[in-house]
């Protein structure tokens, strides 16, 4: 076999980001948009030793999990890997995923899995869950003005006027912008030659408040005819922030670190609130966040609650607890957390977040949140080695109650690990955006000394192939 071979594929099971796997000739072969149990005709496009890339081609017999999917952008657009599967097999697929990882790579066997993993969580509306959007901006082939998303693996842009994943309001905003553009011929950006100006919009949107967010990524220092531009967006029901963000470096990072605001305020608040997962005993309470451009915020708030709500039941704080949060973020977990410890501790490389944070905690009238820049595996450790136990607070922060982690998807860091179980807390609370770099580090804790207790997947980001994960560990008598 070799590349632009033709070949039939029975799809027989789906890889981490959802592409189908099939056998042709002994070979593995990944098929993207290619679902568990459809038979099809694929054409090769790469080839490896022991595995190789195809394109689907046909769909001979559909699977029957396999649906027709509203967006028309699905199979060309980056966003949505697996929108053609049917929702139930969605969330079976995620729960897989998460229990496949955490036996192969973490080492835990079936039985143990089956006493500590709790049914996945999935959303009553898989679509319009997205409170954040990010829209690249060019020219297609004819020259004609585009805003959507990037090909799969590629900076191609496909043209998406309403994605289906985000609030209707996006298309709205789009339409303003591009005609801002065309009106007084501001550029969009050419990454290929770094000209133009108009890189990114950024729309972010308030579920609770209804408050909307436009900032236009731009490869220049000034932004030119903005009263103009401002003149057109304000008049969108919902505007409350007008900004525009500086970057002018030949990277794909979407954000750079200037940002001016134009109009209204520099962010937009929501709320988001904490339920009563119904095995615990929890106030419903809402905390209200101010959410910046750059601020790293959940994108579905609705699963969000979900997702920390189950975080705070398996910390079981009674309000007497000493609490590290690292990774914090702007502080999300950390003001939740509050509401039942006695003490929170957050920590975040960010020092914009850790600002945001300490104005969240404010907002909320929340006193007892301590907020610290820098890595968590320079800070926790820093701190333990650093700080003798002299004192009742430093006692109870070099040996909390609690820990909770939500780090990036690279998971923890080996020295951030050795001093949490160095600290020897009650419970460890884990949450992971990665179930692969997840399963490795329940492995080291589990070894250093803790009972891997409870299991939770939460599907933040349905029609794709990311899920997080929520853990709970307990120290061994």
């Amino acid at each position: 076999m070799k590349k632009n071979d033709l070949i039939t594929l029975e799809i027989t099971d789906m890889g981490v980001d959802g592409e189908g796997i099939g056998k042709a000739e002994g070979m593995t072969f990944f098929v993207k948009d290619a679902l568990i149990g459809d038979q099809i005709r694929a054409r090769i496009i790469k080839m490896k030793k022991h595995y190789g890339y195809a394109r689907l081609e046909e769909i001979l017999i559909p699977s029957p999990n396999r649906v027709e999917p509203p967006c028309p952008h699905h199979r060309r657009c980056g966003g949505c890997q697996i929108q053609a599967l049917s929702y139930p097999q969605q969330l079976s697929f995620k729960e897989k995923k998460v229990r496949n990882n955490l036996m192969r790579i973490g080492g835990f066997s079936g039985e143990e899995l089956a006493a500590v993993m709790e049914p996945i969580v999935g959303m009553e509306e898989p679509y319009r869950y997205r409170n954040k959007a990010q829209f690249p901006v060019g020219y297609d082939k004819n020259g004609e003005l585009v805003t959507g998303f990037y090909a799969a693996r590629t900076h191609s842009i496909i043209p998406v006027e309403d994605c289906l994943l985000g609030v209707p309001d996006n298309k709205e905003v789009l339409a303003a912008v591009k005609d801002w553009m065309k009106a007084f011929q501001i550029p969009a950006y050419d990454e290929k030659n770094g000209t133009g100006l108009v890189r990114h919009i950024l729309i972010r949107y308030g579920f609770t408040t209804k408050e909307i967010m436009v900032c236009l990524v731009v490869n220049g220092n000034d932004l030119p005819m903005q009263q103009e531009l401002v003149e057109r967006l304000r008049q969108i029901p919902g505007m409350t922030s007008i900004s525009y963000n500086v970057n002018i470096e030949r990277t794909n990072v979407i954000l750079g670190k200037c940002t001016h605001c134009i109009w209204g305020l520099p962010y937009i608040t929501d709320y988001i609130h904490l339920r009563n997962t119904g095995d615990f005993s929890l106030t419903d309470t809402a905390i209200a966040y101010h959410i910046s451009p750059q601020s790293f915020y959940q994108v579905n708030p609705l699963q969000t609650e979900k997702l920390y709500s189950t975080a705070l039941e398996y910390a079981q704080l009674t309000g007497k607890e000493s609490v590290w949060d690292l990774y914090c973020g702007i502080g999300t977990i950390s003001l939740f957390l509050s509401q039942q410890a006695k003490q929170v501790y957050g920590v975040e490389i960010v020092p914009q977040a850790i600002e945001d944070a300490k104005n969240n905690a404010k907002l909320n009238g929340i006193t007892n949140a301590e907020f610290f820049v820098g890595k968590a595996e320079e800070v926790l450790p820093d701190f333990y080695e650093k700080n003798p136990a002299s004192g009742e607070e430093i006692h109870k922060m070099r040996h909390p109650d609690v820990i909770v982690v939500d780090p990036p998807r690279k998971g923890c860091d080996e020295r951030c690990l050795s001093t949490m179980l160095a600290m020897r807390p009650e419970r460890i609370v884990y949450v992971s955006c990665d179930s692969a770099t997840l399963a490795r580090d329940l492995r080291i804790l589990v070894d250093g000394g803790y009972a891997l207790r409870r299991v939770r997947a939460f599907d933040q980001f349905a029609h794709s192939g990311h899920v997080e994960t929520v853990c709970l560990l307990s120290k061994k008598p």
